[in-house]
């Protein structure tokens, strides 16, 4: 349910959930404010992330750190990226990833614009007066009813949504762009398909990754359609993976840690095999 919630909310973060700003604004509220996401501060940095797939120096979320950034992380940060890697979503949330400044709850971050203030002022107080009803039903219930009815949910939630985001951007075969290099068409195709089973129609079909990043004003409901008529144009630049999405996600756990340092089109290496 948290995932299925989450999934509305990021179709309102990019417009296309209604035509009308106003609606697409608080049905986001409404579906973020109970996952403790802030629904504007991850609205633009998403929109950042879209705008900058596949680029190294300027993607916002899962892009890989370069061989020298790798070896001078420090032993928490490698922890939480390479070894805890589905638990790393509330982290990025308060830290965003290795190399950039700023907190998605902070209006003064980096990340946004002096007119977006507003709006993330907004969500970051929705979020603790939604912190602050919890800690009511705790007092009230005890920390077990926290637990089990919410705290629960909420881990799966994060493991499911940074599982989904690594598998989509995180394969030894997807290349990554720098400089003049890089255009938009590029890094949108700079990810993969995959498919989810059984969990496929309960998270809105968000496996269909490629056609969301060429068209991410698009609907979820239309990505299936869509992705059908973009695969003869695509050939060869259209990815999918059908293994099972546990079997792609150790072997992509294990393979990709850092890019070079130089050249573009690159593509991720590990410290136990540097030349991939």
């Amino acid at each position: 349910m948290f995932w299925a919630l989450f999934v509305v909310g990021h179709d309102c973060g990019h417009g296309s959930f209604s035509k009308h700003k106003w609606l697409n604004n608080l049905v986001g509220h409404l579906s973020h404010t109970p996952i403790l996401v802030p629904f504007h501060g991850w609205r633009i940095s998403h929109r950042t992330h879209h705008a900058n797939t596949g680029n190294i120096e300027t993607d916002e979320s899962w892009y890989p750190v370069t061989e020298s950034q790798y070896e001078q992380m420090g032993y928490v940060e490698k922890l939480a990226r390479f070894y805890l890697p589905l638990l790393a979503y509330p982290l990025y949330l308060f830290r965003r990833s290795p190399g950039k400044q700023g907190s998605h709850f902070m209006p003064s971050s980096p990340i946004f614009k002096p007119s977006e203030r507003n709006g993330v002022i907004t969500s970051t107080v929705c979020l603790i007066l939604m912190i602050g009803f919890l800690s009511v039903l705790t007092y009230q219930h005890g920390l077990l009813f926290l637990v089990k009815y919410y705290l629960m949910g909420y881990v799966g939630f994060v493991v499911w949504l940074d599982l989904v985001t690594f598998l989509h951007h995180t394969e030894d075969d997807i290349p990554w762009y720098r400089g003049d290099d890089w255009y938009f068409l590029k890094g949108a195709l700079s990810t993969i398909d995959r498919d989810y089973g059984i969990f496929n129609p309960i998270h809105h079909d968000i496996g269909t990754h490629v056609a969301h990043h060429i068209f991410s004003n698009m609907p979820h409901y239309h990505l299936k359609t869509a992705t059908e008529a973009i695969k003869p144009v695509l050939g060869g630049y259209y990815r999918k993976s059908s293994e099972p999405i546990w079997k792609g996600f150790f072997r992509s756990y294990l393979a990709c840690h850092f890019v070079s340092d130089n050249g573009s089109k690159i593509y991720y290496q590990s410290p136990t095999n540097p030349q991939n």
